[in-house]
């Protein structure tokens, strides 16, 4: 697979201690995370990830599994496969890596890959993360972005009749 600007899937890793040696090598001062399942991609998401990107010099993006996306979100879904929604996303200018995972929450991910930021949506608080006192044993810090408003992907599926909530 590859994109305008070349082959994208050297940015996307499978193994997050690879990534980890890869982050080590760089000269990033401030690598930002966030995670999600991202199966729909719109417009609200890239604003997300923009603003994730402006907080630091690198921006990876933690990938949920088919199984947990299924978990969270329900028999129907996800509607792309990982490697399509890892792919779609590695083709954002402003993602440098997407590392899936298979846990319900990205903790395991960012004790690994200890980011100096890690960001959420505008619907979390930061104490009631479950992923909070991971950041804070290694001196991160959790910035909570707003939404773009009138953009979600439950509202694309039902628009589209695909699910009914």
């Amino acid at each position: 697979m590859t994109s305008i600007s070349g082959d994208v899937t050297a940015s996307i890793f499978h193994d997050r201690n690879r990534l980890k040696s890869v982050l080590d090598h760089q000269s990033f001062q401030s690598v930002v995370f966030t995670n999600g399942c991202f199966d729909v991609l719109h417009r609200g998401h890239a604003a997300y990830l923009a603003q994730a990107r402006a907080l630091g010099d690198c921006l990876v993006v933690g990938l949920n599994s088919d199984a947990s996306v299924r978990a969270l979100k329900g028999a129907d879904r996800p509607i792309h496969t990982w490697e399509d929604r890892a792919w779609l996303l590695a083709c954002l200018r402003f993602v440098d890596f997407v590392v899936f995972f298979n846990e319900a929450t990205p903790i395991e991910t960012l004790q690994v890959l200890r980011p100096s930021i890690h960001c959420k949506g505008g619907d979390y608080q930061p104490a009631d993360l479950p992923e909070k006192p991971t950041i804070d044993s290694f001196g991160g810090r959790i910035e909570i972005l707003p939404f773009l408003g009138g953009h979600s992907t439950t509202n694309i599926l039902r628009k589209g009749g695909r699910i009914q909530v």
